[in-house]
C-alpha cells in the first residue's frame, strides 16, 4: 500500500518497506553518509561510516527484522526509515539528492503516526551531527551526548527520545 503526500507531486508517496528493498537500502544508506555530511564529518568518518553499510552483521537485524517506510518518487526510493526494536528509530537515512526536500520529515510524521495509533509511550534513537536538529524540530528531545568508535574512528551523536503520554 502506498500513501501519497498531500501536497505534493503526484509521483512522491510512502510507502512500506519490504524485504526485496533490502539492498537498495543499503545503497541510500551509503550515498546519505557519502554525499550529506561533508561539512561535519571528515573523510576519516565518512569512510568509517559509510563501509558499514555491506558489513556483514551491522544492518542485518534492523532491515530483516525492523519496520520501516520508503520515501519514493517516480518508484525510486530516495529515503527510509526503520524502527527497531519496535520502539526505537534505528535507521533515518536520504540520498544527497533529496537532502532537505522533506523525505525525512514525512517519514517521522509517519512514525509518530504509527507510535500513536500502537499506544507507543517512547521512541528512541541516537542522533548523528547531520540529523540532531531534524530531530528537535519534530519534537525530539536531548537525553546525552555520546562518543563512539566506528573502526576505530570517533564519532559523536546524541542519544534522543520522543514521549507520546
Amino acid at each position: 500500500m502506498a500513501f501519497n503526500l498531500e501536497n505534493q507531486s503526484s509521483n512522491r508517496y510512502l510507502r512500506p518497506l519490504h524485504s526485496s528493498d533490502q539492498m537498495v537500502l543499503r545503497e541510500v544508506y551509503e550515498d546519505a553518509i557519502c554525499t550529506s555530511s561533508n561539512s561535519l564529518y571528515s573523510e576519516e568518518q565518512i569512510d568509517a561510516w559509510s563501509g558499514l553499510a555491506y558489513l556483514p552483521g551491522v544492518l542485518d537485524k534492523p532491515l530483516t527484522e525492523g519496520k520501516g517506510w520508503a520515501s519514493c518518487v517516480d518508484s525510486v526510493i530516495e529515503a527510509f526509515a526503520v524502527k527497531y526494536p519496535q520502539d526505537r528509530l534505528a535507521l533515518l537515512y536520504c540520498r544527497g539528492r533529496s537532502s532537505r526536500q522533506g523525505h525525512a520529515t514525512d517519514l517521522l510524521n509517519k512514525i509518530d503516526e504509527e507510535a500513536q495509533e500502537d499506544q507507543t509511550i517512547r521512541l528512541s534513537t541516537e542522533a548523528s551531527l547531520f540529523s540532531y536538529q531534524l530531530f528537535l524540530n519534530h519534537g525530539w528531545k536531548t537525553i546525552s551526548p555520546e562518543t563512539i568508535k566506528i573502526g576505530g574512528v570517533i564519532f559523536y551523536r546524541y542519544l534522543m527520545e520522543k514521549r507520546f503520554d
